[in-house]
């Protein structure tokens, strides 16, 4: 790390204490961000300290979503701040979530979260369905149309008498009013009128894939070499991620340092990917 980039100050924790996280070089933040990590791992939750450690990797990662935000410049200025607004909702998510023990860069494992916030924002804010962008301007001409001929004809126009003042085929202005049922939804949580149990929801009468199907296969591989392992790795697996207890958690029980487990989950988990990898 250079030392033009950032200047630091030993704190009491052993971190270093960055003046301004948000103008360290992302090189440089990515050799940090390991750093505060492994020093986050071993703090308590709610102390100064922690407090310190998780809020200099937030500021120390902001560039993540302004690389992801990117892809977005497109639009404006002031939804451009909103974009960004979201993305930080992502970045901190993922930085609440991250583990060294994943073996895996924390970019790669946060940008995800941050891009999946900012089309969460997306899927919210703008059309309900994907629709082209001439038909989205046809629908607000065809809207124009409708009231000027309803309040001229003093009802409502044929397709034809809008296609004429719309100098559209009519086809397209079918198109159009089919388009304009994509920018708004019904919630699949709303009650369908006339059911009988008057309680029903449109969510109850649509069908959906099973996610987990797709990995039946991987637990049918993974179950022998589970069974495998000896009676504490089995326990230290099925504690750490089935009933999702933390490092310090598992070492209380075992009697051993929260490294000890970090070292020891990393074992196993290498161990049972190099078996997952041999079987495919």
């Amino acid at each position: 790390m250079t030392t033009t980039t950032v200047e630091t100050v030993e704190r009491s924790t052993g971190l270093p204490d960055i003046g301004d996280p948000s103008k360290v070089a992302p090189k440089d933040a990515r050799e940090l961000s390991r750093l505060f990590f492994d020093r986050l791992s071993k703090l308590e939750e709610g102390t100064p300290d922690y407090q310190y450690a998780r809020n200099t990797l937030i500021e120390m990662n902001m560039s993540l979503v302004r690389f992801a935000a990117a892809r977005f410049r497109s639009r404006g200025p002031e939804e451009m701040e909103d974009i960004v607004q979201v993305g930080m909702i992502g970045l901190i998510k993922a930085i609440d979530r991250f583990e060294l023990t994943r073996e895996v860069e924390f970019t790669s494992f946060s940008v995800p979260y941050i891009v999946g916030e900012m089309k969460r924002f997306f899927r919210d804010t703008s059309w309900a369905v994907h629709v082209p962008r001439r038909l989205q301007e046809a629908r607000m001409q065809l809207a124009r149309a409708t009231e000027e001929l309803s309040t001229r004809l003093g009802r409502t126009p044929t397709t034809k008498e809008l296609s004429e003042l719309m100098n559209l085929p009519e086809d397209e202005v079918v198109e159009a009013r089919l388009a304009s049922n994509g920018y708004n939804s019904s919630s699949l949580d709303a009650a369908i009128n006339g059911s009988e149990d008057g309680e029903s929801a449109l969510a109850d009468f649509i069908g959906a894939d099973d996610t987990a199907l797709s990995l039946v296969e991987d637990f049918h591989a993974l179950a022998p070499m589970i069974s495998e392992l000896d009676e504490r790795d089995r326990q230290i697996i099925h504690w750490r991620f089935v009933d999702e207890l933390t490092q310090k958690e598992i070492g209380e029980r075992l009697g051993v340092s929260q490294m000890h487990v970090s070292r020891l989950i990393s074992r196993l988990l290498a161990r049972l990917r190099e078996g997952m990898l041999t079987e495919s």
